[in-house]
C-alpha cells in the first residue's frame, strides 16, 4: 500500500481535539450538548473502529444500523488524525446533512473546523460560457432570455457559483445545460477566466481544508479522469487524501460502473457543435469549422438513427461487427468528419477556444472508436434510448424535443478497477451504511468491490424494531408475475390503507406496475394520493409531509435517501421482491460472468442484490426512536421459495405477522399511532 500523503497542518494538529471517550461517553461533550442525546453503546463502538481503522491504516467496513449516528461516529475520528480526509455520500440528501447541519453543529462544541463542500462540475456556472453567450447570444426562446438574465445578475454576486443558489431556475433548465462548467468543455489554465473561475476557487478551498465532503459521483468522475491515458487539461479537482470515508456505501458499484466505462449520446455530438459554433463565432478563419460542425451534426443524427432499434429502455448491443457490416460507412462519416475538425481546430491554435474544442473532438473520436471496435472482455456493450422524461426529477433527457440515444460500455466487474485506483492508492478507506450484510455477512460485497483484507463491524441498530415496527405478510396472495396479482395487490393495499388511514408509500420495482396499481385505487381511496412523476422527488416529499393522511406511489427512487419521520410515515408497502430485471443487458453480462466461473448467478448476484434493495426500502419506515409503523410485503415467494429465508434472515428483527387481526391491534394500541379521520 501506498505511503500516506503528504499533508497540510490541519486544525487538529494545532488545537487538541477530545477524544473519543471523552465526546461519547456518558456525562461527555455530546451528552452536554444541545441535541437530545441518548447514549449509544454503537456509536462509540463505531467511533473507535474508525479510530483504529485510520492509526493502523487498515480499510474497514461497518453496517450500521439506522438511528447509530454513524455521522459524528466517523466525522471526529477522522478530524483527529490531523491529515486530510474525504467523505464521499450517495445522495445529495445526506452530503447537505453533513455539510449544513453535522459539521455546524461540530464547530459549536469543537471551535471552527476547515471543511470544503464539493459537486460535480456541471453544478457550476462557467464564466467563460456566460461571456461568450453574452457577446454572441444564440438563445431559444424568452424563457431562455429570461433565464440568463437572472443567471448574469446572479454572477456578479455568487461566491460559488453553485446553480444550487438559483431557486428560480427550473431543475429542468436547457440554458444551464449550455453554462457549466463540465470537464469536456473546459480550457483549463489557458482560459481568460481561469483565475476568476469557481472550479479553480473550489479546488483552492480544497486544499486548504482538513475535511472534504463530495458525493459518490463526483470521486468516481474524478478517479476515472486521473486513470485516463490523456485527461483534459485541470480535469481532476479532488486533492490527494489519507483517507476515504464512503457513507452509503451500498451504491458503490453501480455508481463506479457507470464511471469506469464509456459513454456516447447523440446529445454529446449536438453540445460539441453548439459550443463550438457559440465560441468561435465571428473568430477569424473559423469558417472551416462552421461547416464542418454541421456536417457532424447530420452525419451523428444518420448514425444514431440506423443504430439497432428498439422501444425506450436498455437493449443490449452485442452485435457490433454485424453494423459495422451494415453501417460502417456511417460510422467512418463521422470518425472522419472529427479527424477534420480535430485538424482545423490545431490551425486555430492562437486561439484560446480552440484547444479546448481540439481535446473535445479528440475525446469523442475516442469514445466512439472504442464503443464500435474495441475488444474488452471486462466490457458489455449496450444501447439506450430515452423519450421527453416524464419524470421531472430527472434531467431532461432532451435538447429541443430530441429524443435521446446513449450507447454504452459499461465493466462487467469492478473489483479490480476499484483495488488498482481507490484500495491500493489510499491509506484507509472506510465504507458505511446501514444496508451492507446479506444475511449477517459482508462476503457479497466484498466479492463485489474487490475488498478482501478488510476488517468488519456490524453494529445493531439503536432502533428497538421488535416494538417499533410490524411486518406483515398477507396470506394467500398470488405470485407477482400471474395475472391475477394487480386485482389482488389492489385489495389488499386498500384494506392496509384503511387501516393505517393513508399516511403510506406504496413502493413498486417498476413504474408500469405503479401506474396500474395507482389507476385502480384511485377511484376508491379517500387519501390524498401523490404519484412519482407528477412533481419533482423534493416537491413530492414536501406535500407528503404537510398533507394529512397522504399516500405516496413511488419506484426507485423513494426507495431510499428519503427521511420521513413522525406519524405522517405510518406504512410502507412494497409490491414484490426487487429482483433485477434478468434482460438487462448489464444484469446479463454479470450473471453470465459469475456462471462461467463456477458460481451461481441468482444466489450469488440476484438474491444479494435484491436483500440490499429490499433492507433499503422497509428502511424508509422507522428514522426515529418516536417511530412506530407497519411492514407489508405483498409477494408470497419469501414465505414459499427457499430463498426467500434469505431474505427475512438479512432483515432487522421486526415482529412478524399472516395475520390481518395483528395489524389492526397494532394501530389501535394507544402506544401506537392514532387512528385519524
Amino acid at each position: 500500500m501506498d505511503a500516506a500523503p503528504s499533508m497540510p497542518s490541519s486544525n487538529a494538529s494545532t488545537r487538541a481535539l477530545p477524544t473519543l471517550h471523552e465526546f461519547f461517553a456518558p456525562g461527555g461533550i455530546l451528552a452536554r450538548s444541545p441535541l437530545p442525546y441518548e447514549y449509544r453503546p454503537g456509536q462509540y463502538e463505531m467511533a473507535k473502529a474508525v479510530e483504529h481503522a485510520l492509526a493502523e491504516r487498515r480499510h474497514l467496513i461497518v453496517e450500521a444500523g439506522t438511528g447509530t449516528g454513524k455521522t459524528l461516529a466517523y466525522l471526529l475520528p477522522a478530524l483527529r488524525t490531523g491529515q486530510r480526509v474525504i467523505v464521499s455520500t450517495g445522495t445529495k440528501a445526506l452530503q447537505d446533512q453533513l455539510f449544513f447541519r453535522d459539521v455546524p453543529f461540530l464547530e459549536a462544541l469543537l471551535g471552527e473546523l476547515r471543511v470544503c463542500y464539493m459537486k460535480g462540475r456541471a453544478n457550476y456556472l462557467c464564466r467563460h460560457k456566460l461571456h461568450a453567450l453574452r457577446d454572441q447570444p444564440v438563445l431559444t426562446g424568452l424563457e431562455e432570455i429570461d433565464e440568463y438574465q437572472q443567471i448574469a445578475e446572479w454572477e456578479k454576486t455568487t461566491e460559488t457559483g453553485d446553480r444550487a443558489e438559483l431557486s428560480g431556475l427550473p431543475e429542468s433548465s436547457a440554458l444551464w445545460h449550455k453554462l457549466d462548467a463540465r470537464s469536456e468543455a473546459c480550457l483549463g489554465s489557458s482560459c481568460p477566466d481561469y483565475r476568476r473561475c469557481f472550479i479553480t476557487e473550489m479546488r483552492r478551498r480544497a486544499m486548504e481544508s482538513d475535511l472534504i465532503i463530495v458525493n459518490h459521483h463526483l470521486f468516481f468522475a474524478d478517479a476515472a479522469v486521473r486513470a485516463a491515458a490523456v485527461a483534459a487539461p485541470d480535469a481532476g479537482i479532488l486533492p490527494e487524501a489519507a483517507a476515504v470515508v464512503f457513507d452509503e456505501a451500498h451504491e458503490l458499484e453501480e455508481v463506479a460502473s457507470n464511471y469506469f466505462g464509456r459513454s456516447l449520446s447523440n446529445v454529446r455530438f449536438e453540445d460539441f457543435a453548439r459550443d463550438a459554433d457559440v465560441l468561435l463565432r465571428g473568430k477569424q478563419d473559423s469558417s472551416q469549422v462552421h461547416i464542418l460542425t454541421q456536417q457532424l451534426r447530420e452525419r451523428a443524427r444518420l448514425f444514431f438513427a440506423a443504430l439497432p432499434q428498439g422501444g425506450d429502455g436498455r437493449h443490449p448491443f452485442a452485435n457490433r461487427e454485424e453494423f459495422l457490416e451494415s453501417s460502417g460507412d456511417l460510422y467512418l462519416g463521422v470518425n472522419t468528419t472529427l479527424k477534420l475538425l480535430e485538424a482545423e481546430l490545431d490551425h486555430l491554435g492562437e486561439i484560446d477556444e480552440a484547444s479546448g474544442l481540439e481535446a473535445r473532438a479528440a475525446a469523442l473520436r475516442a469514445d466512439l472508436s472504442f464503443l464500435l471496435e474495441a475488444k474488452a472482455d471486462n466490457m458489455v456493450f449496450w444501447l439506450e434510448r430515452r423519450a421527453a422524461p416524464t419524470n421531472p426529477d430527472r434531467r431532461t433527457a432532451t435538447r429541443g424535443g430530441m429524443r435521446t440515444t446513449f450507447l454504452q460500455a459499461t465493466p462487467i466487474d469492478v473489483s479490480t478497477i476499484l483495488n488498482e485506483l481507490v484500495w491500493d492508492q489510499t491509506p484507509t478507506v472506510v465504507l458505511t451504511s446501514a444496508t451492507l450484510t446479506v444475511q449477517g455477512g459482508f462476503e457479497h460485497l466484498r466479492r463485489r468491490l474487490g475488498l478482501m483484507d478488510t476488517r468488519e463491524l456490524v453494529v445493531p441498530s439503536h432502533f428497538r424494531y421488535d416494538r417499533q415496527a410490524l411486518l406483515y405478510l398477507p396470506p394467500q396472495m398470488p405470485d407477482p408475475r400471474a395475472a391475477e396479482f394487480p386485482e389482488a395487490a389492489a385489495k389488499t393495499i386498500e384494506r392496509i390503507l384503511g387501516i393505517t388511514c393513508g399516511r403510506a408509500f406504496c413502493l413498486f420495482t417498476s413504474y408500469s406496475q405503479m401506474r396500474a396499481l395507482y389507476e385502480r385505487l384511485l377511484p376508491v381511496l379517500d387519501y390524498p394520493i401523490l404519484l412519482h412523476g407528477t412533481a419533482p422527488r423534493k416537491a413530492l416529499l414536501e406535500e407528503f409531509r404537510s398533507t394529512p393522511n397522504a399516500v405516496l406511489f413511488g419506484t426507485s427512487s423513494f426507495w431510499q435517501g428519503v427521511d420521513v419521520q413522525g406519524e405522517a410515515l405510518s406504512c410502507v408497502i412494497i409490491d414484490r421482491l426487487p429482483f433485477a430485471v434478468p434482460s438487462d443487458p448489464v444484469v446479463q453480462a454479470r450473471m453470465k460472468a459469475i456462471e462461467e466461473s463456477g458460481g451461481r448467478p441468482f444466489f450469488d448476484y440476484q438474491v444479494p442484490e435484491a436483500v440490499l434493495t429490499l433492507k433499503q426500502g422497509f428502511g424508509r419506515l422507522i428514522r426515529s426512536l418516536e417511530d412506530r409503523g407497519l411492514l407489508v410485503l405483498l409477494d408470497p415467494r419469501v414465505r414459499t421459495q427457499r430463498y426467500g429465508q434469505i431474505f427475512l434472515q438479512s432483515l432487522p428483527p421486526y415482529r412478524m405477522t399472516q395475520n390481518i387481526v395483528d395489524v389492526e391491534t397494532f394501530f389501535s394500541d394507544e402506544r401506537g399511532p392514532g387512528n385519524h379521520p
